[in-house]
């Protein structure tokens, strides 16, 4: 197993401009910061790393996320968020180009409008399909709208049928609507255990559909371009650090970076153990770089 001993921890820092850093399981549980992380960041800075914070949560937008940062004691700026939502935002406008006469149908949360609107993108759904449909008689008032031209599928709390049969009567009469996802992750790290994560909401329409979505999160290529875009990075010093070896260490490697797996969120030793994904390094707790 590739475990980063204390006497490596100075070479290792040193060996690195840029830290992406997964939020959940990395540098907090919920709204608890794990021990020893604000003083870990604050080391990191004052060595002159760059900070990015990237996360598959799709349910705030970094306006939202830098609220929360700041609300935990942990320093940070919108420009170095990078929120699966946001990823989605630059795709839709940026690569898809999308047509102004077109929306996006959103099975998601405010994070998703609130990116979607800062890149003048037209939507409709998250709340105004919350009210769910009380009995099958109802099924009539699910219509198709052509005006829809994707469906964005994201993390939702408030996830009901009225909005899974939308989702899928815009996607299974027009073949020309872009089927998005936020992400596709089956689990999420909470109160010490997972729940189920959005990849887990995502098969109810994708298993009907038989149609895959495209991913827009970890570990697809599509954020990894935004953010090495942006910043110029050189990806033989940048290090993507995370807690779960599918998603963040997969997302590093596909991007030729390097890779630590942190023991404090979904992966257990067994799994890194039977796994065929592999990082460069793993460590018990990001925390414990402070420990050189």
């Amino acid at each position: 197993m590739p475990f980063l001993e204390q006497e490596n921890y100075a070479q290792f820092i040193d060996s690195i401009d840029t830290f992406l850093l997964d939020c959940d399981g990395v540098i907090w549980h919920g709204t608890h910061v794990l021990d020893g992380i604000r003083e870990l960041l604050a080391l990191l800075r004052s060595k002159g790393k760059r900070l990015l914070f990237v996360t598959n949560n799709s349910t705030n937008s970094r306006k939202s996320y830098l609220k929360k940062f700041t609300k935990l004691g942990i320093e940070a700026s919108e420009d170095e968020i990078f929120g699966s939502a946001y990823a989605a935002a630059c795709y839709v406008s940026q690569i898809l180009k999308f047509p102004k006469d077109k929306k996006v149908y959103v099975c998601g949360m405010s994070g998703i409008a609130e990116e979607l609107a800062s890149e003048g993108i037209n939507y409709c759904g998250v709340d105004e399909d919350n009210d769910n449909l009380k009995e099958m008689s109802e099924m009539g008032t699910v219509k198709n709208d052509p005006d829809v031209g994707a469906v964005l599928f994201g993390f939702d709390l408030n996830i009901n049928y009225k909005k899974l049969a939308k989702a899928f009567t815009y996607l299974h009469h027009n073949p020309e609507c872009h089927f998005l996802a936020t992400n596709s992750d089956l689990t999420f790290p909470a109160g010490g255990t997972v729940y189920p994560g959005t990849g887990a909401l995502l098969s109810a329409l994708s298993a009907p559909l038989q149609r895959k979505p495209t991913v827009l999160g970890k570990p697809e290529k599509t954020m990894l371009d935004v953010i090495v875009a942006k910043y110029h990075l050189d990806r033989d010093r940048t290090c993507m650090v995370g807690d779960r070896l599918d998603t963040d260490i997969l997302f590093g490697q596909s991007g030729n970076l390097k890779t630590l797996l942190v023991m404090t969120g979904v992966t257990s030793h067994d799994q890194l153990e039977k796994s065929a994904i592999q990082p460069d390094y793993y460590i018990e707790k990001l925390a414990d770089l402070n420990n050189h």
